[in-house]
C-alpha cells in the first residue's frame, strides 16, 4: 500500500543525528572541520591570508559560486542536476553588455535578463518532466545552446562603464562590516533556503522525491510540478548571478562564468549532498562553499597557476562522489552476514 503522506516516506532529510560518536562522523561535520583546518594552515603558513581585507576578497569572490549553490541544493537533493547555470550567467552577461551598448537603462535590462534566465530553468524543466528526458543529458545541451546564444548575442566584445551606483553593490562592503553585499544577500537567502529545505513540507517533500519519486508520487506530492519549479528557480538565481558577476568585474563577456558549474556541483557535493538525491544539509554545502573558496584563495596567493585550481576543484569533486560511495560499500560489507 502507497504511503498516504511525505511523512510517511522514509527518509532522512537533514543528516539526522546520531548517538555517540556517530554524529561526530557525520559528512558535513567533517566537511567543517575540514574548513577550519584549511582556514589554520593558511593563516600559519600564508602572510596576507586571514586579514580583513584578504577575507573580505576571497567571500566576495564566491558570491556568483555561493548564490547559485542555494538552487542547485534544492535540485540535486530531489535527484536532478543543471549543468547549464554558468552558460545562463553568461548569456546574462552578453545580454547586460547589448542592451546597455544599445542605450537601455540599466533599471530595465536587470529584470529583462532575470526574466530569460527564469525562461531558460522552464526549458530545462519542461524537457526533464515533460519529455521524461534525464536532466544531465539535457543541462549539458542547455549548457552549449545557452553559451552560443551568448556569442550569438554579443560576440566575442566586452562592454565595460556601467553606472557606478550599481557597480558598487557588486563590489563593495555592506557599511561597517568587512562582508560584501553579495555575500550579505547570499547569507539572508541562505537563511530563508535552509528554513524552506529543513523546516517545511515543501523542503520534506525534496529529500522524499530525492530518496524514492514513486513512492513520493503515490503519497500525492506533485512531483514534476516541483521539479520544473526547481530548474526555473535555478535558472533565475544563474541570471542573477550574471548581473552580479558583471558588475563586479565591471565587464559583459559571453564567457563570462565559463566552468562555474564545475565549483558549484563540487561545493554541492562535497557539503554531503548525494548526487542521487535524498540526502544532504544546506550547512554543509555552505562549508563546502566556503571551503572551496578559501581553498582557491590560498592557492591564488600562493601564485598557483590556474589550471592548478582547476585540477583542485575537479579532485575535490571527485572526492565528494567517491567518498560516500566507498563508505556505503563498506557499512554493507560490514553488515553481510558471514558465509
Amino acid at each position: 500500500m502507497a504511503p498516504d503522506t511525505a511523512s510517511d516516506i522514509p527518509v532522512r532529510p537533514a543528516g539526522e543525528a546520531r548517538g555517540g560518536l556517530g554524529r561526530f562522523l557525520r559528512w558535513d561535520v567533517l566537511v567543517t572541520a575540514l574548513l577550519i583546518a584549511v582556514f589554520l594552515a593558511g593563516s600559519a603558513g600564508s602572510d596576507g591570508f586571514a586579514t580583513i581585507d584578504n577575507l573580505s576578497f576571497a567571500l566576495g569572490d564566491l558570491g556568483e559560486i555561493a548564490l547559485i549553490a542555494l538552487a542547485m541544493t534544492m535540485l540535486v537533493v530531489a535527484a536532478e542536476v543543471d549543468l547549464s547555470v554558468a552558460s545562463v550567467l553568461g548569456l546574462s552577461s552578453a545580454l547586460i553588455g547589448a542592451l546597455w551598448d544599445g542605450g537601455w537603462a540599466i533599471e530595465a535590462i536587470i529584470p529583462l535578463v532575470v526574466v530569460v534566465g527564469m525562461v531558460c530553468g522552464l526549458i530545462n524543466g519542461l524537457l526533464v518532466t515533460r519529455l521524461g528526458l534525464p536532466s544531465l543529458a539535457v543541462t549539458i545541451g542547455t549548457l552549449a545552446l545557452y553559451r552560443g546564444l551568448a556569442y550569438v548575442v554579443l560576440g566575442d566584445k566586452a562592454v565595460a562603464e556601467f553606472p557606478a551606483n550599481y557597480v558598487s553593490l557588486a563590489v563593495d562592503d555592506v557599511p561597517g562590516t568587512p562582508i560584501p553585499y553579495p555575500v550579505a544577500l547570499f547569507a539572508v537567502l541562505a537563511v530563508i533556503t535552509g528554513i524552506v529545505l529543513h523546516a517545511t513540507g515543501f523542503g520534506r517533500s525534496l529529500f522524499a522525491i530525492g530518496a524514492q519519486e514513486e513512492a513520493a508520487f503515490f503519497a500525492g506530492i506533485r512531483v514534476k510540478r516541483i521539479k520544473l519549479l526547481l530548474f526555473v528557480l535555478s535558472g533565475t538565481v544563474a541570471a542573477f548571478a550574471g548581473v552580479v558577476f558583471t558588475l563586479r568585474y565591471g565587464s559583459a563577456r559571453a564567457d563570462n562564468g565559463m566552468g562555474i558549474e564545475l565549483a558549484v556541483i563540487a561545493a554541492v557535493l562535497l557539503g554531503g549532498v548525494d548526487f542521487d538525491g535524498g540526502k544532504g544539509t544546506l550547512g554543509g554545502v555552505i562549508a563546502g562553499v566556503l571551503l572551496i573558496g578559501l581553498l582557491r584563495n590560498l592557492l591564488m596567493l600562493n601564485d598557483v597557476a590556474t589550471e592548478i585550481q582547476s585540477i583542485v576543484t575537479g579532485l575535490l569533486l571527485i572526492i565528494s562522489v567517491l567518498t560516500p560511495r566507498l563508505a556505503a560499500i563498506v557499512r554493507q560489507r560490514r553488515r553481510a552476514p558471514a558465509l
